[in-house]
């Protein structure tokens, strides 16, 4: 082999390694609608306590990409449809075009399921303080009780679903575990926080060891953001 030519295939391979380690993953962008991929409001390092990074990027920019994207071709023919936020849809289910019914079900639960997921993480864990801290014990039994019966109807959901804790808006809260992506929405109730337990979720890390997923996940829990949401469900103005 001739020096040029050794010279040629060398700024060949440094070309083609230099765009590799630039390019980012192509993932696929939700066509243009009334609804949005929210972003994170930190790193998706940020949970690693519980969540690694890798779990986070791909559970929240393809998994809950593709439900916008779909929820946003569901509603595309369907004006008035178009034009109600998704906790609107979701309470009134029963009202939509059949044809777009599951579509709106299970993308417009996703989408509004993992809104909530992402505003309660990325926080130190811990405990809450408070009018909630008091609910807990009121409703709930109190934070071990309250964890221990969470995590065993999480571990219970058959297949893929999620474990919320409703809210009422006279602040009164109840442990709701829901197949899929239903929610407390469809209803009619509010959904005070939850957790997430389809294996996309945790499976990477945890396999499929969900109860360990489920006890590690309350290192980051935001308790700062789940008592804003229910001093917002006592005053009537949470949505998802």
């Amino acid at each position: 082999m001739t020096m040029l030519n050794r010279r040629g295939m060398l700024l060949g391979t440094a070309g083609l390694l230099a765009a590799t380690a630039t390019r980012r993953p192509a993932y696929a962008q939700a066509p243009a609608g009334p609804f949005t991929l929210p972003p994170l409001g930190y790193g998706k390092d940020a949970n690693e306590r519980a969540i690694d990074a890798m779990t986070m990027e791909i559970h929240h920019d393809r998994h809950h990409a593709a439900y916008v994207a779909n929820l946003n071709a569901a509603v595309k023919d369907h004006t008035a449809l178009a034009q109600m936020p998704v906790d609107e849809i979701l309470m009134r289910l029963s009202q939509a075009p059949e044809t777009v019914r599951t579509a709106l079900r299970n993308n417009g639960g996703g989408h509004a399921n993992h809104t909530m997921f992402w505003e309660i993480m990325g926080g130190a864990g811990g405990e809450p303080t408070g009018d909630l801290k008091a609910a807990i014990d009121r409703d709930l039994g109190g934070m071990d009780k309250f964890k221990t019966d969470f995590n065993t109807a999480g571990t219970r959901v058959f297949g893929s679903g999620w474990v919320f804790v409703a809210v009422t808006p006279g602040g009164n809260l109840s442990i709701v575990p829901k197949p899929n992506q239903d929610t407390p929405l469809m209803d009619g109730g509010r959904v005070l926080m939850g957790n997430d337990v389809w294996e996309h979720a945790y499976y990477l890390r945890y396999q499929n060891k969900r109860a360990d997923y489920l006890t590690a996940w309350w290192n980051v829990v935001n308790w700062d953001k789940v008592a804003e949401r229910y001093a917002a469900a006592k005053a009537g103005t949470l949505r998802v």
